[in-house]
């Protein structure tokens, strides 16, 4: 099968080429940017994509949708350092078929891109029960992906014009979505929406607190 590891981090990518060049039923493609992943599943139409959610460009998520709005078969894997079951539960229900943790057993890497290969969805099994344990609770906020986007890069400082261009949409759905967002965490400020949603582990905090004086008075 053909695996396309997507990972802006050369040592990653060396590990996962390590790892899979021991096996004899896999080859890897590999690619460091959004933009660069999507190239390669035009061309080369891997059979699993293994998706770092953190990527230069836009976020992992993004390109899982990009891709599956091209292929609505294709069989996606996030990937991240971030083993909080909320970003897992995001990735399912945006159409992924599994969540690799980094620091998982390189064991289990393997199993999951087979397992997806055949069909199949893969969770390591305490994250499985941390997402049922999540639903049952229910979300503070219910975001769909855009909105949840749209909320990492605004955490990142990005203007609705840059937004608008990272993801494809007008400067007006962009401008509609950061009005939704308000609304629903009841902020008045951008500093306040941000910081609500770091606080609920919504988006992670690539800027950190000080940096929230910098941010674009926008919404």
């Amino acid at each position: 099968m053909k695996v396309l590891i997507v990972d802006d981090h050369p040592i990653v990518l060396s590990g996962c080429r390590a790892l899979l060049a021991e096996t004899d039923d896999m080859t890897m493609l590999e690619a460091r940017t959004a933009a660069a992943a999507h190239d390669l599943f035009v061309g080369h139409k891997p059979d699993v994509c293994v998706i770092d959610i953190n990527l230069p460009d836009v976020s992992g998520f993004e390109l899982a949708r990009r891709l599956l709005v091209r292929e609505p078969r294709a069989r996606i894997i996030m990937f991240s350092m971030n083993d909080d079951p909320m970003f897992a539960a995001q990735a399912i229900e945006g159409g992924a078929h599994g969540y690799i943790s980094k620091s998982d057993d390189p064991s289990a890497f393997l199993t999951a891109i087979r397992e997806v290969y055949a069909g199949g969805h893969w969770l390591p099994q305490d994250m499985a029960q941390k997402i049922a344990f999540l639903r049952n609770a229910g979300d503070q906020v219910a975001l769909n992906s855009r909105e949840r986007e749209v909320l990492r890069l605004l955490a990142r400082g990005k203007s609705m014009s840059e937004i608008a261009a990272l993801i494809n949409v007008s400067y007006k759905t962009v401008a509609t979505t950061c009005s939704a967002l308000r609304s629903k965490f009841n902020a008045r400020t951008p500093m306040q929406l941000i910081r609500i949603a770091v606080e609920q582990k919504i988006v992670a905090s690539p800027l950190g607190y000080l940096l929230f004086a910098e941010l674009p008075m926008f919404l």
